[in-house]
């Protein structure tokens, strides 16, 4: 079976991330899948002709039920979809958004969510089958390069600090987007930093959208103890997880954050803002820590610096709790199972 795999397909994001994994979960069970960026595309009647032109597809998939689902409106096979946590987060908000969201499961064969909130959430506000929505966590797979340094990793963020190898690193990872709100922590990491200037903060995702990273990069520029980074291959990123102090998440909001369970897998602590996609998957004081307002994210943090127990505790079950829910087998059986659906 031929299958269009349509996602917003932007370099180094999880979105991307995840659409690779799962084309790959598809391939294995010897069907062929065309990931392409739904950027590409204008309009449902493109997808619709270039699948009319194309009678090898057999079926389509789409991430973001409105950033590319909508594009599958007016095709003639089957396809199903996978919730991103800004359908249900963001663009139900918006009532021409959200009707065509319902439009899309309606004429879907199945739909996918990251986590039974979300799917609890897409019952509630759009107009849907529950049986077509299954909930599927996301698959983690973690692999850490064996040549990363902190001093080359500061060389490209135009950092000048002494004493590299004693850094206290707080790794935020995020697209620049307002959504990741990657600027909530700055004014407050600051002033912890002049304390103790071994505190470091460092924002590192690709430039998503041009003009919020512009507005990023002018306030990283005049904040002491704030760096941005240039993105890094998965290998190098999870290098850099591996060897900070904690990840940090300061999202407005989630669907499910693959740089918090990559930081699980890879033993390293989370501090994560306390918002319901967080919440999912981060039990405060078990899995990981929530914060709910800058000062709070530096007493958590604080906690984490003094108490050993607590350290070793969320990072032991942080790690047991991806193992357990976030395993590549069973995301690969749900996605197979999934497509033959389609057939």
């Amino acid at each position: 079976m031929k299958l269009l795999f349509l996602a917003c397909l932007s370099p180094k994001t999880g979105n991307h991330t995840t659409a690779e994994r799962i084309r790959s979960h598809i391939e294995s069970a010897g069907h062929t899948c065309e990931l392409r960026d739904a950027a590409e595309f204008q309009s449902p009647a493109e997808v619709a002709n270039l699948i009319s032109s194309n009678p090898t597809f057999e079926g389509a998939l789409a991430i973001h039920l409105f950033k590319a689902g909508r594009l599958l409106l007016d095709i003639q096979v089957p396809f199903g979809v996978i919730f991103g946590g800004t359908d249900i987060n963001e663009d139900v908000k918006v009532e021409q958004k959200r009707v065509v969201m319902e439009q899309v499961l309606q004429k879907a064969r199945f739909a996918v969510a990251f986590t039974d909130k979300l799917k609890e959430e897409a019952e509630l506000y759009l107009l849907s089958q529950s049986s077509r929505i299954y909930v599927q966590p996301q698959g983690i797979q973690t692999e850490v390069s064996e040549t990363f340094c902190w001093s080359e990793f500061l060389r490209s963020s135009d950092a000048s600090i002494e004493h590299v190898d004693e850094l206290r690193v707080f790794l935020l990872v995020c697209g620049l987007r307002r959504v990741k709100d990657p600027l909530y922590l700055v004014e407050v990491f600051q002033e912890w930093h002049y304390e103790n200037p071994l505190n470091v903060l460092f924002i590192i995702g690709p430039k998503i959208d041009p003009v919020f990273t512009v507005e990023v990069e002018a306030v990283v520029k005049r904040t002491a103890g704030v760096f941005l980074a240039q993105e890094r291959s998965q290998q190098e990123l999870h290098a850099a997880m591996k060897r900070c102090f904690a990840v940090v998440n300061s999202s407005v909001s989630e669907g499910m954050s693959a740089a918090i369970l990559e930081a699980m897998d890879l033993g390293v602590p989370v501090l994560a803002r306390d918002i319901p996609g967080n919440a999912a998957v981060v039990q405060h004081e078990f899995t990981g820590l929530l914060y709910s307002s800058p000062q709070e994210f530096v007493n958590q943090s604080h906690r984490l610096l003094s108490d050993h127990e607590l350290r070793e505790r969320v990072v032991r079950n942080g790690k047991l709790y991806v193992e357990e829910h976030h395993g590549l087998n069973q995301e690969r059986e749900t996605y197979r199972w999934l497509v033959d659906t389609l057939l």
